[in-house]
C-alpha cells in the first residue's frame, strides 16, 4: 500500500511547490506593474513640471490675445495645473481646459452656424492648442469681454455669470491672477 501512495504523495507535493512558485511569480510580476506605474507617475510628474515652467512663453505661440493671456494661464491652473493629460472621470473633463463633451459639441455647433468648415472630435480635448482654440470661439461667440465673464461661463455654461455657484470658481481664478 505504502508503493502506491509515494508517487500520490509525490505528484501532491509538486503540485503544491509549483502553485507556490506561481503564486511567487504573480506577486513578481504585480510588484513590477507597481514600481513601473510609480516610475511613470514620476515621469509624468516632471513632464507637469516642464509644462509649468513653459507655459508663459509657450502661449504666444497659439494666438491668445494679450489680455487674455493670464487669464487663460490662470484658468488651466485652476481647472488642471497645466495638466494637458487631465482627466476627471465623473464629468468625462479632458485637458488642460477640462473640457466635457457638451462643450466641444457646442463650439462645433457655433462654427456650423458661422458656417465654418472647422469641426473639433473629443479627442482634441487632450491638445492644448485645440483646447485653447475652443476656448477663444467660445468666449467670442457668447461675447465674453471681461475676465470674470471669461472665466465663470467657462466653468458653468454661458449663462454663468447668473450662477453663483460659479463666483468660488472666479475667486479661485483671481487667487492665480494675482500671484
Amino acid at each position: 500500500m505504502q508503493k502506491f501512495q509515494l508517487p500520490y504523495l509525490l505528484v501532491v507535493m509538486a503540485t503544491i511547490l509549483f502553485t507556490i512558485s506561481i503564486i511567487d511569480d504573480e506577486n513578481t510580476i504585480l510588484d513590477l506593474e507597481y514600481q513601473l506605474d510609480q516610475q511613470n507617475n514620476i515621469i509624468d510628474s516632471l513632464k507637469l513640471e516642464i509644462d509649468t515652467l513653459q507655459w508663459e512663453n509657450q502661449i504666444w505661440d497659439f494666438n491668445v490675445e494679450n489680455n487674455t493671456v493670464h487669464l487663460l494661464s490662470a484658468i488651466m491652473f485652476v481647472e488642471s495645473n497645466y495638466n494637458d493629460s487631465a482627466y476627471h472621470k465623473g464629468e468625462d473633463a479632458v485637458g488642460c481646459l477640462q473640457i466635457r463633451q457638451c462643450m466641444v459639441d457646442d463650439i462645433n455647433r457655433i462654427l456650423k452656424r458661422q458656417k465654418s468648415y472647422t469641426r473639433f472630435t473629443y479627442d482634441d480635448r487632450w491638445l492644448r492648442h485645440k483646447s485653447i482654440e475652443m476656448f477663444n470661439i467660445y468666449c467670442n461667440h457668447y461675447g465674453l469681454i471681461s475676465a470674470e465673464e471669461m472665466a465663470r461661463c467657462w466653468n458653468g455654461g454661458p449663462r454663468g455669470m447668473d450662477n453663483p455657484l460659479t463666483a468660488d470658481y472666479w475667486r479661485k481664478v483671481q487667487k492665480d491672477l494675482a500671484s
